[in-house]
Parts: C-alpha cells; structure tokens; sequence
C-alpha cells in the first residue's frame, strides 16, 4: 500500500493514501490495521484517504508499524473481510459529512442559483415527497408523508418555492438524524449480541473436542445431539435426527433430517444424533441469526408501545381536520401550513424504539438475551416466576456424591456403563456421570446399540443382547417395571439421602444406583429475596427431582412453595393452570423436559446452559447463568415501561405547544419544522441512554 506522512507524534501517526478507501473495503480495511501489532487504535476517514494510528510506545513500534501498513494489499484486505462479521456503520464522522452535504447544497442553492431556477429544483425535489404520499393515500393511509407533502403543497399553493424549499431541507436533515439514531442503536445491539459465545463439538480424527462456534471453517465436521443447536449451515453426512427449524421457517413441528440433508444454524436438533459437514463459517450464520433477533423484536412489541403507535397513527386525521379548520377560521395558509407541519406519530415511533433497543442492547451486554419489548413488558407486570431446579437454582455442574453397587456389581462398572450411556446428552448430570468416570480414569468403549433419549425420564440402549436404562426412579421402576427389594432401597436410601438418584439396570434388574449432588448456586438465596422485594409475590419450584432432594434444595433457596417427581407435561400443566388463575407467570428452566411449560407461561426465562430446544421456545435467555440477573431485568423492564411513558408524555407536549404555536402564528412553518424534528432527536437520543440498574453483586 502506497501511502505518505501527513503528521506525526509520538505514538500516533496519520498518513495519505493515495486515494479514497471504498465503502464496501472500510471494515476489513480497519480491521488489517488494528491486527497489527503494537496498534491500539485506527480511525479511518474513507472519503479523503487518510488513516489515523495509533500504537504503543516501545521500541521499534514506529517502524514495524509502517513496514506493515506498507504491506497491506488487496489479498489481505479481502482475508480480513471474512472476519468482518457485521458493518462498524453508523460511524459519526459519515454523519457529519452526509449533514454537511445537505447543508453545503442548501446554502450554495440559496446564495448563488437565481430564483427560477431555485424555484424549479423545489418543485422537481418535491416529487419525492408527493410520491410517498401517494402511495400512502393508495394503501388508504393517512400518515406522516401525508402530512408533510401536504404542509410542503401548501407553500406552492402560497407562490413561496423558498418556503417549500427550506421546509424539505429540514425535513432531509431531520430524516438524516433519525436514521442515524436509530442505525446507531441497532448496531449496538447486533454488537452487544455477537459478544454471547455459543459451542460446538467438533470431529477431529477419533476425538470429539468442544470449541467456539465462532471457530467454525467450511469443511469442519461437527455433531449435534438431542437438544444441541446447529451453528452453522451445513449438509447431513450420518445419522438422523428430528430438527426444530421454527427460527427459520415458522414452523412449529420438527422435520427429518437425515444423509444428503440441508441443516441451518440457529435450529436445533429436538431428537437425534447427526454429523454435519460444516458449509459456511460460523460467523456468517450467527450475524443472520441476530439480524433475523432485531427483525423480530419489531414484531414483538407490547401492548403498551403498539398502543402508542397507534394512538400516534390515529391522530394524523384529526391534523388534517384541524388544518382545514384553521384554513376556514383564519384564512391564513402559514397558520394552515404550520398545522400540518407537526405530528406525533413520527416522534412515538421513534422514541419508543430506540428506547426498547437500548434495553436490548444493555440486557446482553449485562447477560440476557430479549427478544423484544413485549418479554420487558410481561417480565415488569409479572407476579409470580417458577423455576426448574436442576440447573436453574442448582449448580450446572452438579457432581457425582457416591456410586452404590447392586445385584453382584462394583461401582466401577456402574459409573463405566452409566458414562458411556450418559456421554451422548449435554444435560448437566448427564456431564457429572461423564466427569466422575474420567476422574476415576475409568475408559470405555461403546459396546451398547443407539441410545434412546426419553425426555425428562432417561436413556434406554441394549448391550450385548439386553435391554439397559438409566435414569429416574419413575422411569426406571414405574415405567420400566424394574422390581427393587426392601434391602436395595433401604441401601439406596441411607446412602444417597438427600441427593438426586440415578437409577440401573440391565435386563430388568437394578444393577445399581448414582447419588448426584447438585448444590445450590451461591447467588439464589439472596436472589430469590430480591425478586419478593420487586413485586413477586407467589415464587415456585418445580422438579422431576425426589421429595427429599427437592425439599433441601427450596429451603436452601428460601423457596416455600415447591412440587416434586413432576413429568414435564406435569410442569406445563402446572404453569397452564396458574395463567389461568390470571397470574402473570415467569418460567425459569433450562433442559428439554421444560420446554413445554417455558412456551406456557407468559414470559419464559432460558438458562446459559440449557438445551438449543429450550432457548428457542424462551422469550428470554441468561446468557451467564446468574440468577440475579433476573433481579437486574426486573429492574430494567420497569424502568423501560416508565421511560416508555414519559417519553410519550413529552412527544405529547412538546409537539402540542408547536402546534399551538404555528396555529396562533407565534412560529413560522419553517421554524415549527426545525423545533419538530430537532425534539424528536433529542428525545431519542434521551431513550438511547443507559438504564439505571443495580449491579448484579447487590
């Protein structure tokens, strides 16, 4: 790259490209100079071809830095693009250029072209705005292009093309502001979001290793489990699995997916084992997903804001019903003009969702994914929350407290056969038997047949000929018909009192059982007594756990209300029935088994941990797992209904006292337009703000 030294200081250098940097090369172009070692800092002004740098004082920094800055060519341009996973854009700098446009043009219109032929670019730029409004009046609308091409009109109408010039110069400005506006809290989202990691377990030789989905090339070979996402689009090469594709598609029921089969990211296999032969990176699929986020929170308003919108929507009639009263009353085209300069819809919009995206945007930076304004609302007006426990107010990495042994058996055969049926599930017990087996240096080989997943029951499989299940006691005993004696239970008992029992056994016979101990996370106390503080006022536990276990846990956690050995159609039944009680119900969970309660209750609540199938169905996902961060968004949804009311008071006001200002002549149209739109972008700058929420440590 050709380029010269335009300044100089220690640590910072600024140099002269040859030419302007195009907009399409801008990101990777940024992005080759800041991997450069000893920077810390580059500012690119594409439209003059000039970069700032800046990097770290040390030996020989300077020189390195310009060595390599010369060798940036177009190869390495077009590598660093691959990593440029979504537009640094809006950038301030582009701002100020677009306005300084708009303002250059305007002055040099004003100044120097004589009157005719201003009064010819006023007509011929108007157009755009009666096209717009066209097609509104064709749609059988009367909203804001309606109202502003009918403000602009009447200034030709006057015989004042300067006036009806001024008015779409301000207008474009306001515009330009606006898009900037909310341009720029989108892309704090889509960058807030990128931030949250997601896994994936990756096939290399004979190994299974887990890395980060972002690490994902063409060509990987990955496999995906009963409740794992797919993260990254790619084509079937073995196995079949049922696929939940509802991100994607709408549709509710999973597909088959099997060999030769198209597979996406951001759906999830619900039954299955498949390999997957990696297509297009990562990085790609993930940007789409958190696109297709931003897309639906549009969709996802409350009740609250779409109540708003269309209160906004519903009174540009009644401004051409007061203009044309005005018209008749003062006969003065100004006062009309000036009517039907201001709106509220515009204003409402705006300043509504600016305001949702910034709660977005600062839920995932503090470790919460929302999907839309619609979960804040629920979650502030909800009364009551339930949680799963394991792994929702337990640790996620419960651990294996002891292995008894049965009907001739050592434990290390137990915990062997238990590892080897476990190992194929990403539940967080299923990982504890794993891990205690690996502690114990206790290999395996799979000598067993496919395994079978049973939601919220356990695993069956045969090995050598014999049918073999693991998992609860309902399953094992009751539905599996597995007799036990009064002395294995007895010994059961005594030995795993208090704890969560996987139970054995091969060929009908109870083989052995696995006491797993599941402690509570540190922060749920404290948690759960906050949540009663901010207004939940019934709190519920529910648990395909045992009685004993579930009862230690809820005390622990200062839980009063809890339901223990519940299916998961149990739980939904559950959650259904106090819905409609006319409770507003928060579903904490984190597995398969809670999917259907999650999708019951007016807000569902995901864990960090928890399955693809579970954080698809929830409205709300915990990106770290920390309860308190329930305690944050409750906070944080409040006050996003609170902000969301003053800024429609204020719309209200200050739009009002325009309107009555152009009404009784007080401002000039021109002026009206200006205070307008200069007040809807300082609203909306208002709404971008952070919220203020307590920290997570309390």
């Amino acid at each position: 790259m050709d380029f010269s030294i335009e300044h100089e200081v220690p640590g910072r250098v600024r140099v002269r490209l040859v030419g302007q940097v195009p907009d399409e090369d801008l990101d990777a172009f940024s992005t080759v100079i800041e991997e450069i070692p000893c920077v810390e800092k580059a500012v690119v002004y594409p439209r003059i071809g000039s970069v700032a740098v800046s990097y770290r004082q040390v030996d020989g920094a300077r020189s390195a830095v310009l060595e390599s800055l010369s060798r940036i060519d177009a190869r390495a341009i077009d590598d660093a693009r691959s990593r440029c996973i979504v537009s640094l854009a809006p950038r301030t700098h582009a701002l100020m250029l677009d306005l300084a446009a708009l303002v250059g043009f305007h002055m040099m219109r004003k100044l120097f072209a004589p009157l005719p032929l201003r009064a010819a670019w006023a007509a011929w730029r108007y157009r755009h705005f009666l096209k717009d409004a066209l097609r509104s009046i064709g749609r059988c609308r009367l909203d804001v292009p309606v109202l502003d091409a009918a403000a602009i009109g009447v200034s030709f109408l006057k015989r004042d093309p300067k006036t009806a010039s001024e008015t779409m110069f301000l207008l474009d400005v306001g515009e330009t502001l606006e898009d900037y506006t909310r341009a720029r809290s989108e892309n704090e989202l889509i960058h807030s979001l990128l931030a949250v990691p997601e896994t994936a377990q990756k096939i290399e030789g004979d190994q299974e290793i887990s890395i980060s989905s972002s690490e994902l090339a063409a060509g990987d070979l990955v496999v995906v489990r009963t409740g794992m996402p797919i993260c990254a689009d790619g084509v079937v090469e073995c196995g079949m699995a049922m696929v939940n594709q509802s991100t994607l598609t709408g549709e509710p029921l999973a597909v088959e997916r099997a060999v030769g089969d198209d597979v996406f990211a951001g759906t999830a296999v619900e039954e299955g084992e498949i390999f997957v032969r990696v297509r297009s990176s990562a990085g790609d699929t993930k940007l789409r997903s958190i696109m297709s986020l931003v897309e639906l929170s549009e969709s996802l308003k409350g009740c609250a804001q779409t109540r708003r919108e269309r209160l906004a929507d519903s009174v540009v009639p009644w401004n051409f019903l007061l203009a044309g009263a005005v018209a008749l009353t003062t006969r003065s085209l100004a006062k009309t003009s000036a009517a039907l300069m201001v709106d509220y819809s515009c204003a409402l919009k705006l300043t509504g969702s600016i305001a949702v995206l910034s709660a977005m945007s600062q839920s995932a930076k503090a470790g919460f994914t929302v999907k839309g304004s619609q979960c804040f609302e629920e979650f502030a007006a909800a009364d009551t929350i339930v949680f799963d426990k394991t792994g929702t107010l337990t640790e996620a990495t419960p651990q294996v407290a002891c292995v008894i042994a049965l009907d001739g058996w050592n434990r290390g055969q137990i915990l062997r056969l238990a590892a080897c049926l476990e190992e194929h599930f990403p539940h967080p017990v299923a990982r504890a038997v794993v891990r205690a087996a690996a502690e114990r240096n206790l290999r395996h080989r799979e000598r067993h047949a496919e395994v079978e997943y049973i939601v919220a029951h356990g695993i069956a499989s045969s090995l050598d000929g014999k049918r073999v299940v693991i998992g609860s006691e309902h399953f094992v005993i009751g539905d599996e018909g597995v007799s036990v004696s009064d002395y294995q239970r007895a010994k059961i008992e005594a030995e795993a009192e208090g704890l969560s029992v996987l139970y054995l056994a091969v060929d009908g016979n109870l083989v052995g059982a696995i006491g797993i101990e599941d402690p509570l996370k540190s922060d749920v106390a404290e948690s759960i007594a906050r949540l009663k503080d901010l207004g939940f006022d019934r709190i519920v536990m529910l648990t395909g756990d045992n009685e004993r276990a579930a009862a230690r846990i809820a005390g622990e956690a200062g839980i009063e209300e809890y339901e223990a050995n519940l299916l998961p159609e149990q739980k939904h039944a559950y959650v259904e029935r106090l819905v409609s009680q006319g409770r507003r119900v928060v579903m904490v969970g984190d597995g398969v088994n809670d999917s259907p309660a999650l999708s019951a209750a007016n807000v569902g609540v995901a864990m960090a941990a928890g399955t693809a199938i579970a954080k698809e169905v929830a409205d709300i996902t915990l990106s770290d797992g920390d309860l308190a961060s329930l305690v944050s968004l409750r906070m944080l949804s409040t006050n996003l209904m609170r902000r969301l009311d003053a800024s429609f008071a204020q719309v209200i006001a200050v739009n009002s006292a325009l309107l009555a200002g152009g009404i009784a002549g007080v401002v000039t149209p021109q002026v009206s337009s200006l205070l307008h739109n200069a007040s809807t972008v300082a609203l909306s700058l208002r709404c971008s703000a952070p919220y203020r929420v307590r920290s997570k440590s309390m």
